[in-house]
């Protein structure tokens, strides 16, 4: 089956039509970010550098760190973009831009998401790291894909069934790259929500009809807790699965929805998960 050009949007000079990005720019290993800027950070660590490319808030670095290549692209906030990411990615991969065509032999490539989170369990530290165990949506992503498959439907259930949410979906870490990071971040169930204020449960001059923490407050499942609220992970999960792509989500904990607290020291301990998630990967 040949892609159409209204599905598959190359750009005049052979990339990808949002990331700018041709076949042979991405590394097997991706390390996906929301800042721009925090992509600079990461390539800071870097032996050499390959390629540097921007297009709208998507930057994409490539190179070596220790011998081993890797790519750090920053996606923006939200699964919107993920959904945009991840695809696009994969079509690097697994589509012949030549052709229009999808390759027969599929290739399979690694994210690992660097990302800050609030927690919503009064006992979780600031400046603590979070390891998602399970990802759970209730921004809407897969519902507009043929996903049941690779959804947990028990995990789901334990969330509607207790809580005003009325829908989410729920996609589980790949078990090969949560093995690297188990031993430094605690395992948890980590909420993705569609916004920073209102679907989080933020109040400023709207208050929302939903507070997640007080929701989910005793629920657990597996012996994990819900613990953290973000933006992106449980679309990275389910998007990954589908694609026969391995992912998983490390969060530093920069707020205390329970406690009201913030870190006193973002970029520090961002810059720890960073050194630790090149270490381990």
């Amino acid at each position: 089956m040949i892609i159409s050009e209204s599905e598959l949007i190359i750009n005049p000079d052979g990339s990808i039509y949002h990331l700018n990005l041709r076949p042979g720019d991405v590394a097997d290993d991706v390390i996906t970010v929301g800042d721009p800027n925090r992509v600079d950070m990461i390539a800071a660590y870097f032996d050499e550098i390959y390629l540097t490319k921007q297009n709208r808030e998507f930057k994409t670095v490539t190179g070596k760190y220790r011998g081993k290549d890797l790519s750090v692209i920053a996606t923006g906030i939200g699964t919107d973009n993920i959904d945009i990411v991840i695809n696009e990615i994969d079509s690097l991969f697994n589509i012949d831009f030549n052709t229009r065509t999808i390759n027969e032999n599929k290739k399979s490539v690694n994210f690992y998401r660097i990302g800050t989170s609030g927690t919503i369990r009064r006992d979780i530290s600031i400046d603590s790291f979070i390891v998602s165990q399970y990802a759970c949506g209730i921004d809407g992503l897969l519902q507009h894909y043929d996903s049941d498959a690779v959804r947990v439907d028990e995990l789901e259930s334990t969330l509607t069934d207790n809580t005003p949410i009325a829908s989410c979906y729920a996609t589980e870490v790949s078990p090969e790259l949560i093995s690297k990071f188990i031993h430094i971040a605690s395992p948890g169930i980590t909420i993705t929500a569609n916004g920073f204020y209102g679907p989080q449960g933020r109040s400023l001059r709207l208050s929302p009809i939903l507070n997640i923490s007080e929701e989910t407050e005793g629920l657990t499942f597996r012996n994990l807790r819900f613990t953290n609220l973000e933006m992106e992970t449980a679309g990275i999960y389910g998007l990954s699965h589908l694609l026969g792509h391995k992912a998983v989500s490390l969060n530093a904990i920069l707020a205390n929805r329970v406690t009201g607290e913030f870190s006193s020291q973002p970029h520090k301990t961002i810059q720890s998960l960073i050194e630790i998630t090149l270490e381990r990967i």
